[in-house]
């Protein structure tokens, strides 16, 4: 079901020559398969179109179902404190990183996989959720957090091969470590203590990646996984689905 935060699969016209999602090329599969997903803030309405190879253009409109998100108001509070000199310093190198990581395309194809839950136990913090300080709206949250002790095991959700590895901890993630899975779909998790994957290896659905950790700006052990396809950020609880214990 199209809806914000959502990931979709679908297979295109036989034949077809291009994919679109509002104007975007999407990247399909020799076997005609692709993913699509819609962020946050995704608007009411997409139009997904495939150009067939005779040159005609099939539309399909799709309703994007809004969601009720958890907003906190914290009005005796600002925004955010002035960073200290350490984060200005480091910042932009670190996302460079980032950005780079999510840049590199694999053949991976752990997008076409049922994914499952990288970790197990309370989830302690909703993928976009969002405070408004005195009015003024902070950041959403970009992922699912996952409330467990340090050193319990992380495992691959899907298949795919390890763009990032941060074995220096980031200012705000700690060490982080990023998953592509092929076509353009990522996965990020944040605050390990540990890293068990080197880049550049490849990995599989159930695979030991890491330990849950609090590393980086966090106020406790937990597991932070971010998920994104192209520049949309997706809600990993409708990807795995509800948690098994």
């Amino acid at each position: 079901m199209p809806q914000q935060g959502a990931l979709l699969l679908g297979t295109a016209p036989e034949g077809s020559a291009r994919v679109m999602l509002d104007g975007e090329a999407v990247p399909v599969a020799p076997d005609g398969r692709f993913a699509v997903a819609f962020d946050r803030d995704a608007a009411p309405q997409a139009i997904l179109s495939a150009t067939l190879a005779d040159g005609r253009t099939v539309t399909l409109p799709l309703a994007v179902a809004p969601r009720a998100w958890r907003i906190e108001r914290l009005d005796r509070l600002a925004k955010v404190p002035v960073p200290d000199a350490d984060f200005v310093a480091r910042r932009p190198a670190e996302l460079a990183r980032i950005a780079a990581a999510r840049a590199r395309a694999s053949d991976a194809a752990g997008w076409r996989q049922r994914f499952v839950w990288p970790a197990t136990g309370r989830i302690s913090g909703l993928f976009g959720s969002q405070r408004i300080y005195r009015g003024e709206p902070g950041s959403y949250h970009g992922g699912v957090d996952v409330a467990l002790p340090t050193g319990a095991a992380v495992v691959a959700p899907a298949d795919g091969v390890v763009v990032l590895a941060a074995a220096s901890p980031f200012t705000l993630e700690g060490r982080l470590l990023i998953l592509d899975h092929g076509h353009g779909l990522n996965s990020a998790f944040l605050h390990l203590s540990r890293i068990d994957v080197a880049e550049g290896s490849r990995v599989q659905q159930g695979e030991p990646i890491g330990a849950v950790g609090a590393t980086g700006r966090a106020t406790g052990p937990h597991l932070h996984w971010g998920m994104m396809l192209g520049r949309a950020r997706i809600d990993p609880l409708l990807v795995a689905g509800a948690m098994g214990k």
